[in-house]
Protein backbone atom coordinates (compact mmCIF):
# COMPACT_ATOMS: atom_id res chain seq x y z
CA UNK A 1 0.00 0.00 0.00
CA UNK A 2 1.16 3.60 -0.99
CA UNK A 3 2.53 6.06 1.48
CA UNK A 4 0.70 8.63 -0.86
CA UNK A 5 -2.66 9.48 -0.42
CA UNK A 6 -5.16 6.55 -1.47
CA UNK A 7 -8.34 6.56 -2.18
CA UNK A 8 -11.28 2.97 -2.59
CA UNK A 9 -14.74 2.56 -3.57
CA UNK A 10 -14.28 -0.75 -2.36
CA UNK A 11 -18.14 -1.43 -0.56
CA UNK A 12 -19.57 -2.32 -4.30
CA UNK A 13 -17.09 -2.97 -6.34
CA UNK A 14 -17.00 -6.87 -7.45
CA UNK A 15 -14.87 -7.17 -10.97
CA UNK A 16 -18.19 -6.34 -13.08
CA UNK A 17 -18.33 -3.00 -11.60
CA UNK A 18 -14.72 -2.38 -11.68
CA UNK A 19 -14.72 -0.32 -14.75
CA UNK A 20 -17.63 1.86 -13.57
CA UNK A 21 -15.47 2.36 -10.50
CA UNK A 22 -12.78 3.11 -11.73
CA UNK A 23 -14.48 5.54 -14.49
CA UNK A 24 -16.05 7.63 -11.41
CA UNK A 25 -13.13 8.50 -9.77
CA UNK A 26 -10.78 9.82 -12.60
CA UNK A 27 -13.95 11.94 -13.36
CA UNK A 28 -14.18 12.45 -9.50
CA UNK A 29 -10.06 13.26 -9.39
CA UNK A 30 -9.95 16.01 -12.17
CA UNK A 31 -12.76 17.76 -9.88
CA UNK A 32 -10.66 17.38 -6.93
CA UNK A 33 -7.28 18.70 -8.37
CA UNK A 34 -9.05 21.62 -10.29
CA UNK A 35 -10.20 22.20 -6.31
CA UNK A 36 -6.63 22.54 -5.29
CA UNK A 37 -6.54 18.96 -3.46
CA UNK A 38 -2.66 17.62 -3.79
CA UNK A 39 -1.96 14.12 -4.24
CA UNK A 40 -4.56 12.75 -5.81
CA UNK A 41 -4.37 9.00 -6.45
CA UNK A 42 -4.06 8.16 -10.04
CA UNK A 43 -6.32 4.71 -9.31
CA UNK A 44 -8.55 3.45 -6.88
CA UNK A 45 -6.14 1.17 -3.99
CA UNK A 46 -7.56 -1.99 -4.12
CA UNK A 47 -4.83 -4.23 -2.69
CA UNK A 48 -4.97 -4.14 1.18
CA UNK A 49 -8.29 -4.94 3.64
CA UNK A 50 -11.25 -2.36 3.66
CA UNK A 51 -9.81 -2.18 7.54
CA UNK A 52 -6.39 -1.45 6.65
CA UNK A 53 -7.85 1.30 3.96
CA UNK A 54 -10.02 2.93 6.57
CA UNK A 55 -7.78 3.40 9.02
CA UNK A 56 -4.68 4.84 6.70
CA UNK A 57 -3.55 8.05 7.81
CA UNK A 58 -3.74 9.68 4.13
CA UNK A 59 -7.26 8.11 3.28
CA UNK A 60 -8.26 10.79 0.78
CA UNK A 61 -11.61 9.05 0.02
CA UNK A 62 -13.51 5.87 1.09
CA UNK A 63 -16.63 3.99 1.65
CA UNK A 64 -17.40 2.19 5.21
CA UNK A 65 -19.94 -0.01 6.64
CA UNK A 66 -22.17 2.22 9.15
CA UNK A 67 -22.15 -0.19 11.89
CA UNK A 68 -17.77 -0.40 11.97
CA UNK A 69 -18.12 3.65 11.86
CA UNK A 70 -20.20 3.34 15.26
CA UNK A 71 -18.97 0.73 16.72
CA UNK A 72 -14.99 0.31 16.05
CA UNK A 73 -13.80 3.54 14.05
CA UNK A 74 -14.43 6.43 16.27
CA UNK A 75 -11.92 9.72 15.67
CA UNK A 76 -10.35 7.32 12.69
CA UNK A 77 -12.19 8.61 10.18
CA UNK A 78 -13.99 11.71 9.44
CA UNK A 79 -18.02 10.95 7.53
CA UNK A 80 -18.20 13.24 3.91
CA UNK A 81 -21.43 12.41 2.70
CA UNK A 82 -24.22 9.31 2.09
CA UNK A 83 -24.72 8.39 -0.88
CA UNK A 84 -28.45 8.34 -2.84
CA UNK A 85 -28.91 5.08 -5.02
CA UNK A 86 -31.66 4.62 -7.18
CA UNK A 87 -32.58 1.17 -6.71
CA UNK A 88 -35.41 -0.12 -5.24
CA UNK A 89 -35.47 -0.09 -1.25
CA UNK A 90 -33.43 2.81 -1.53
CA UNK A 91 -34.53 7.03 -0.95
CA UNK A 92 -32.46 9.97 -0.36
CA UNK A 93 -29.77 8.99 1.82
CA UNK A 94 -31.26 5.78 2.94
CA UNK A 95 -31.07 1.91 1.85
CA UNK A 96 -32.20 -0.96 3.94
CA UNK A 97 -31.84 -4.90 3.48
CA UNK A 98 -33.87 -7.84 1.68
CA UNK A 99 -34.52 -10.95 3.19
CA UNK A 100 -34.10 -13.59 0.54
CA UNK A 101 -34.78 -16.82 0.51
CA UNK A 102 -34.78 -19.41 -2.54
CA UNK A 103 -37.33 -19.05 -4.97
CA UNK A 104 -39.11 -22.21 -4.41
CA UNK A 105 -38.95 -22.19 -0.37
CA UNK A 106 -42.04 -22.54 1.52
CA UNK A 107 -41.55 -19.61 3.42
CA UNK A 108 -43.87 -16.54 4.05
CA UNK A 109 -42.78 -15.05 6.83
CA UNK A 110 -39.64 -13.75 8.85
CA UNK A 111 -41.75 -16.03 11.60
CA UNK A 112 -41.31 -19.29 9.55
CA UNK A 113 -38.09 -18.41 9.74
CA UNK A 114 -37.37 -20.06 12.98
CA UNK A 115 -34.87 -22.98 12.64
CA UNK A 116 -33.47 -22.18 9.33
CA UNK A 117 -29.77 -21.92 8.21
CA UNK A 118 -28.75 -18.37 8.09
CA UNK A 119 -26.22 -16.90 5.67
CA UNK A 120 -24.39 -13.46 6.63
CA UNK A 121 -21.59 -11.61 5.12
CA UNK A 122 -19.88 -10.99 8.81
CA UNK A 123 -20.90 -10.23 12.66
CA UNK A 124 -19.70 -6.38 11.79
CA UNK A 125 -21.94 -5.80 9.34
CA UNK A 126 -25.00 -3.50 10.00
CA UNK A 127 -26.95 -4.53 6.49
CA UNK A 128 -25.88 -8.58 6.87
CA UNK A 129 -26.39 -8.99 10.36
CA UNK A 130 -27.82 -6.16 12.89
CA UNK A 131 -30.68 -5.19 10.16
CA UNK A 132 -31.59 -8.83 10.06
CA UNK A 133 -30.85 -9.01 13.88
CA UNK A 134 -33.48 -6.37 14.76
CA UNK A 135 -36.06 -7.44 12.26
CA UNK A 136 -36.29 -11.00 13.61
CA UNK A 137 -35.50 -10.73 17.32
CA UNK A 138 -39.43 -10.25 17.62
CA UNK A 139 -39.63 -14.13 16.62
CA UNK A 140 -36.60 -15.21 19.24
CA UNK A 141 -36.95 -18.03 21.53
CA UNK A 142 -34.71 -18.27 24.79
CA UNK A 143 -32.01 -15.83 22.18
CA UNK A 144 -32.33 -17.58 18.76
CA UNK A 145 -34.38 -17.49 15.57
CA UNK A 146 -32.43 -19.51 13.60
CA UNK A 147 -30.93 -23.02 13.63
CA UNK A 148 -27.67 -22.04 12.13
CA UNK A 149 -25.66 -19.09 11.15
CA UNK A 150 -23.02 -19.74 8.52
CA UNK A 151 -20.28 -16.43 8.05
CA UNK A 152 -19.90 -16.11 4.17
CA UNK A 153 -17.89 -13.04 3.94
CA UNK A 154 -19.17 -11.31 1.37
CA UNK A 155 -23.18 -10.17 0.60
CA UNK A 156 -22.71 -11.96 -2.90
CA UNK A 157 -21.56 -15.00 -1.45
CA UNK A 158 -24.47 -14.81 0.91
CA UNK A 159 -26.81 -14.57 -2.17
CA UNK A 160 -25.06 -17.72 -3.65
CA UNK A 161 -25.27 -19.72 -0.63
CA UNK A 162 -29.08 -19.38 -0.63
CA UNK A 163 -29.18 -20.32 -4.49
CA UNK A 164 -27.46 -23.05 -3.89
CA UNK A 165 -28.95 -24.46 -0.93
CA UNK A 166 -26.14 -23.72 1.34
CA UNK A 167 -28.16 -21.16 3.44
CA UNK A 168 -31.91 -20.75 3.67
CA UNK A 169 -31.88 -16.73 4.30
CA UNK A 170 -30.05 -14.12 4.26
CA UNK A 171 -29.98 -10.39 4.62
CA UNK A 172 -28.75 -8.52 1.63
CA UNK A 173 -27.97 -4.67 1.45
CA UNK A 174 -30.46 -3.51 -1.25
CA UNK A 175 -27.87 -2.11 -3.57
CA UNK A 176 -25.88 -5.16 -3.35
CA UNK A 177 -29.01 -6.64 -4.55
CA UNK A 178 -30.34 -4.13 -7.10
CA UNK A 179 -26.98 -3.83 -8.45
CA UNK A 180 -26.78 -7.67 -8.81
CA UNK A 181 -30.51 -7.91 -10.23
CA UNK A 182 -29.23 -5.05 -13.24
CA UNK A 183 -25.51 -6.33 -14.09
CA UNK A 184 -26.21 -9.87 -12.72
CA UNK A 185 -29.04 -11.20 -13.24
CA UNK A 186 -28.12 -14.74 -12.99
CA UNK A 187 -26.74 -14.37 -9.02
CA UNK A 188 -30.42 -12.87 -8.27
CA UNK A 189 -33.07 -15.07 -10.25
CA UNK A 190 -32.80 -18.09 -8.11
CA UNK A 191 -33.98 -16.17 -4.64
CA UNK A 192 -37.18 -13.92 -3.90
CA UNK A 193 -37.80 -11.30 -1.73
CA UNK A 194 -39.20 -12.56 1.55
CA UNK A 195 -39.00 -9.35 3.34
CA UNK A 196 -37.49 -6.20 4.34
CA UNK A 197 -35.77 -5.08 7.29
CA UNK A 198 -36.07 -1.11 8.83
CA UNK A 199 -33.89 1.28 6.81
CA UNK A 200 -30.87 2.86 7.89
CA UNK A 201 -28.29 5.82 6.50
CA UNK A 202 -26.55 4.22 3.52
CA UNK A 203 -22.87 3.38 3.42
CA UNK A 204 -21.14 6.58 4.16
CA UNK A 205 -18.23 8.08 2.26
CA UNK A 206 -15.24 8.86 4.33
CA UNK A 207 -11.83 10.06 4.70
CA UNK A 208 -9.09 10.32 6.89
CA UNK A 209 -9.83 11.45 11.19
CA UNK A 210 -9.09 15.27 11.80
CA UNK A 211 -9.58 15.80 8.08
CA UNK A 212 -10.60 19.85 8.26
CA UNK A 213 -14.09 20.77 7.72
CA UNK A 214 -12.98 22.84 4.60
CA UNK A 215 -11.46 19.98 2.82
CA UNK A 216 -14.27 17.76 3.78
CA UNK A 217 -16.86 20.45 1.92
CA UNK A 218 -14.30 20.20 -1.25
CA UNK A 219 -14.78 16.24 -1.35
CA UNK A 220 -18.52 16.40 -1.28
CA UNK A 221 -19.16 18.99 -3.64
CA UNK A 222 -16.59 17.57 -6.26
CA UNK A 223 -18.76 14.44 -5.20
CA UNK A 224 -21.82 16.09 -5.75
CA UNK A 225 -20.94 17.74 -9.09
CA UNK A 226 -19.26 14.57 -10.60
CA UNK A 227 -22.29 12.42 -10.28
CA UNK A 228 -24.96 15.56 -11.12
CA UNK A 229 -22.19 15.79 -14.62
CA UNK A 230 -24.20 14.53 -17.61
CA UNK A 231 -20.76 13.10 -18.81
CA UNK A 232 -20.76 10.92 -16.34
CA UNK A 233 -24.09 9.80 -16.79
CA UNK A 234 -23.58 6.64 -17.70
CA UNK A 235 -21.20 5.45 -15.06
CA UNK A 236 -23.08 6.65 -12.31
CA UNK A 237 -26.37 4.87 -13.59
CA UNK A 238 -23.98 1.44 -13.74
CA UNK A 239 -23.35 2.23 -9.91
CA UNK A 240 -26.57 3.70 -9.21
CA UNK A 241 -25.64 6.76 -7.73
CA UNK A 242 -27.71 9.31 -7.75
CA UNK A 243 -26.67 11.84 -5.65
CA UNK A 244 -24.78 12.61 -1.92
CA UNK A 245 -26.26 14.10 0.96
CA UNK A 246 -24.63 15.71 4.06
CA UNK A 247 -23.65 13.47 6.95
CA UNK A 248 -22.16 13.17 10.26
CA UNK A 249 -21.28 10.10 12.33
CA UNK A 250 -24.28 11.28 14.74
CA UNK A 251 -27.10 10.04 11.79
CA UNK A 252 -25.99 6.31 12.47
CA UNK A 253 -26.60 6.49 15.69
CA UNK A 254 -29.42 4.55 14.63
CA UNK A 255 -27.65 1.21 13.92
CA UNK A 256 -26.99 1.45 17.59
CA UNK A 257 -30.67 1.88 18.96
CA UNK A 258 -31.74 -1.15 16.44
CA UNK A 259 -28.79 -3.33 18.50
CA UNK A 260 -30.34 -1.85 21.63
CA UNK A 261 -34.14 -2.66 20.77
CA UNK A 262 -33.14 -6.21 19.60
CA UNK A 263 -31.47 -6.88 23.22
CA UNK A 264 -34.50 -5.58 24.49
CA UNK A 265 -35.96 -7.96 22.78
CA UNK A 266 -34.05 -10.86 23.94
CA UNK A 267 -31.91 -11.22 20.77
CA UNK A 268 -28.75 -9.66 21.64
CA UNK A 269 -26.93 -12.05 19.28
CA UNK A 270 -27.93 -13.08 15.77
CA UNK A 271 -28.27 -16.64 16.35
Amino acid sequence: MSDGALANLGMYDPPWLRGANDALWAALGRRLRAAGIADVPDELEREPSLRAIWGHARLLLGQTCGYPLVTELGGTVAVVGRPTYALPGCRAGFHRSLVVVRAKAPFRGLEDLRGSRAALNGRDSNTGMNLLRRAVAPFARNGRVFGAVVETGAHLASLAAVAAGGADAAAIDCVTFGLAARHRPDLTEGVRILAQTPESPTLPFITAGGTSPERIAILRRALAETIADPANTGTCAALGLAGIEPAAVEDYAVLLRYEAEAAELGYPVLA
